[in-house]
């Protein structure tokens, strides 16, 4: 049972101090042992005893450590976290520690570590140009480096817990109407990616999931492709693997135009490579690739298509829009959200809704109007107003 004290110490301009003194016998070596804190108050001295005795007696007690942030940051990065997230997530939270957090707070002791340093940090970082996602990802971050401190027990509670995170504001969604994709693509036949832009506006696919398509995944027959894999760039290296959750590894019908479209990208291909002395396209190629049967870099894909949509009008339009694009006039058209979540590959329904809400005043006039036709195309509006 450990045992507490508080000593009065008077100070040389005659103020008072408090030393809280808690002796406890350690349990792995049975020898006594001392915690010493100074309070400013015999009240906070009070708060702190209690504190420190009820912390010692239910085996809680973390004695402060040297450890400095940025040291735990650095082991953290090393070790636990090569198991908890994907290497994309690892590479994120990487650049995150070693450009943000290690520079403004590294130099402080994990046990020192208070609300307000953090909460400068997201100021500092406010001030200078982040945006506040950025400033969120470097919260989400330090939370997870934190949370691993506390299990490892080196700290008692997160900092965190008292630091306001900012808000991010809801992204304006931009889409393509009809006549924009028309314009869109009548320019992209100039160019290399055309195969590609028109397979994204027709389809839904991510950037990843296009760029890591192979012929065996495609049934022009049948009139649908398989998303198996998704593409990762990691350390200026491509790798492919498997779609993150169950919902993203689905099958998607492909449109009559869309199957012209990829069988004479593969004729195209052919003819490429024969003029270059290569083999004709494998099934187990890339449909879309450099001449070579090379994967393309994912940022050149983005580049390409910014240059696009600027030669077009449609400055502001970025290329995971191509995806919005496809579910908003799949809702307007009255297609089914469920059929649209499954295209997209949104874990639940809820997700589809939540995004495209914007499209639902046009469902809901539609829906009204559906009903109108339906009911009163039956029943004389006269004659249903005059019974009532």
């Amino acid at each position: 049972m450990a045992k507490g004290t508080i000593k009065v110490r008077e100070q040389k301009d005659g103020t008072l101090s408090y030393d809280v003194i808690v002796s406890y016998k350690d349990a792995g070596t049975g020898k006594w042992k001392q915690i010493w804190k100074t309070a400013s108050g015999s009240r906070k001295a009070d708060t702190l005893k209690t504190k420190l005795l009820g912390e010692v007696d239910k085996g809680n007690y973390i004695k402060p450590s040297k450890i400095t942030v940025a040291v735990h940051l650095e082991e953290w990065l090393k070790g636990s976290i090569r198991s908890t997230v994907s290497p994309s997530t690892q590479e994120l939270y990487t650049v995150l520690c070693k450009k943000h957090l290690i520079p403004s707070l590294g130099s402080l002791r994990l046990s020192q570590l208070r609300p307000q340093h953090i909460q400068k940090l997201y100021a500092d970082k406010l001030q200078q140009g982040l945006s506040p996602r950025t400033v969120q990802l470097i919260h989400v971050c330090l939370h997870k480096a934190l949370d691993n401190a506390i299990r490892t027990g080196l700290m008692t509670r997160s900092p965190l817990d008292a630091v306001d995170v900012p808000k991010v504001g809801h992204h304006a969604m931009k889409t393509m109407t009809e006549e924009d994709i028309k314009l869109f693509l009548d320019e992209a036949r100039k160019g290399d990616y055309y195969a590609l832009f028109f397979t994204l506006l027709f389809t839904g696919l991510r950037r990843g999931e296009a760029l890591s398509l192979r012929w065996t995944d495609i049934d022009l027959i049948g009139a649908q492709l398989s998303v198996n894999h998704t593409m990762q760039f990691i350390n200026n290296q491509v790798t492919f693997k498997q779609p993150k959750t169950a919902s993203s590894r689905r099958q998607i019908a492909l449109t009559p135009a869309t199957c012209i479209i990829l069988r004479l990208h593969r004729e195209t291909q052919n003819n490429i490579r024969q003029h270059a002395g290569l083999e004709n396209v494998a099934d187990n190629d890339l449909v879309f690739c450099q001449y070579n049967g090379k994967p393309y870099l994912p940022n050149s894909i983005t580049h390409a298509w910014i240059k696009l949509t600027r030669r077009c009008g449609l400055d502001g339009i970025r290329l995971h829009d191509a995806r919005h694009t496809h579910a908003s006039l799949l809702l307007k058209q009255g297609i089914h959200p469920k059929v649209v979540q499954e295209r997209l590959g949104h874990a639940g329904i809820a997700i589809t809704l939540d995004l495209y809400s914007h499209v639902a005043p046009g469902m809901q006039k539609a829906a009204a109007d559906g009903f109108d036709e339906a009911v009163i195309g039956r029943v004389s509006p006269s004659n249903s107003l005059d019974s009532h």
